[in-house]
């Protein structure tokens, strides 16, 4: 049986393109701009064509002719535009980058040239709010597509980790519409992992002398600081010799996550770019002193643990926080092919 094809726009480190593997895809290419990511993702999947460029300047007809594709063959173009312009915290601090925030535009323009069965846009939330997202629809809906914008939240399935995200689904010359809610579509597919399952399988699977086996090292004063919190805890339960004057000011309004431990028995917070930095967040291993590893932070993004990153430390902890969670790519990658036949 042929398996269905697919296209990773905006691939990252391969998170999606894994998953997508994972639930029968044939990825045949991808686009990634950022040189550490683009070479993990190369060492990973080496037999999806990559191209190392800026999106803007690669034309999506020429990639099509490349990949020995005609319009309607390819089934599903994944797209996930950066989205830190769309977040919450951009957005509460004001903080806008048109430039990179119209690269959601970019999604029609590859539809237009590809007019795939299927296409598949995930982002943060605030992108919902966001007249791109309506202009992208509109767009969709005009060259023959059913779009449904979801709600996902990774952890209900099967993701030890809270990422909620947005996801708009769009499937070519529907008669009928798609489902309200996405979980109609994959209902044996929702589940829960804790992070101590997440961890114990690591464990079972590690390799010996893995690269990614490293936390940060963090200073003396830091090292006793991480040594005070309690296990479940976080900064507000430091005594006061351990608080850090700017959590001082801020008092319990904010930056409430930061130096927390993670919880082995629910899912770990949202894994970010600096999700190995204790400081930035609840990413303090559950009982040990120490921020979690490189290695934990992937299998908390659900990567395998074989998997091989590039670059140097700072570069792998952004290349992780910013995949999509290589299970949540699964799940979905699975929608896709359900709704396809609905």
């Amino acid at each position: 049986m042929t398996k269905p094809t697919a296209i990773d726009l905006f691939a990252g480190a391969g998170g999606a393109t894994q998953g997508l593997v994972g639930a029968g895809y044939s990825v045949l290419g991808a686009v990634e701009i950022e040189a550490d990511a683009a070479a993990t993702h190369a060492k990973n999947h080496p037999g999806s064509h990559l191209w190392e460029t800026d999106i803007r300047s690669l034309q999506a007809s020429k990639m099509r002719k490349q990949l020995g594709l005609v319009p309607g063959e390819l089934a599903l173009l994944k797209t996930c535009p950066p989205c830190q312009g769309f977040s919450s915290l951009a957005s509460g601090r004001g903080l806008t980058d048109h430039e990179r925030n119209d690269l959601v535009l970019h999604t029609v323009r590859f539809v237009r040239a590809f007019m795939p069965q299927a296409v598949l846009l995930e982002n943060v939330p605030g992108l919902g709010k966001d007249a791109r997202l309506q202009s992208v629809r509109d767009s969709l809906i005009s060259l023959g597509y059913v779009t449904m914008v979801y709600r996902f939240e990774a952890s209900e399935y099967a993701v030890p980790q809270r990422r909620r995200r947005l996801i708009m689904l769009a499937v070519r010359g529907k008669r009928r519409a798609l489902p309200q809610d996405i979980a109609e579509i994959v209902p044996d597919l929702r589940g829960s992992v804790s992070v101590r399952d997440a961890f114990y399988e690591l464990e079972s699977a590690k390799r010996v002398d893995d690269p990614l086996d490293v936390h940060r090292n963090s200073s003396e004063k830091v090292r006793r600081r991480i040594k005070a919190i309690p296990v479940g805890g976080s900064r507000l339960d430091l005594p006061e010799e351990h608080q850090l004057d700017c959590h001082k000011k801020v008092g319990t309004k904010h930056a409430t996550a930061s130096y927390g431990r993670i919880k082995w028995d629910s899912p770990a917070s949202t894994m970010t770019t600096r999700c190995t930095t204790p400081a930035c967040g609840a990413f303090v291993h559950p009982e040990e002193h120490r921020g979690i590893t490189l290695r934990e932070a992937a299998t908390l993004q659900t990567f395998p643990a074989d998997y091989d990153f590039q670059g140097d430390y700072g570069s792998i902890e952004r290349q992780i926080g910013n995949a999509v969670p290589v299970r949540m790519a699964y799940v979905l990658g699975t929608a896709v092919q359900r709704a396809l036949n609905l």
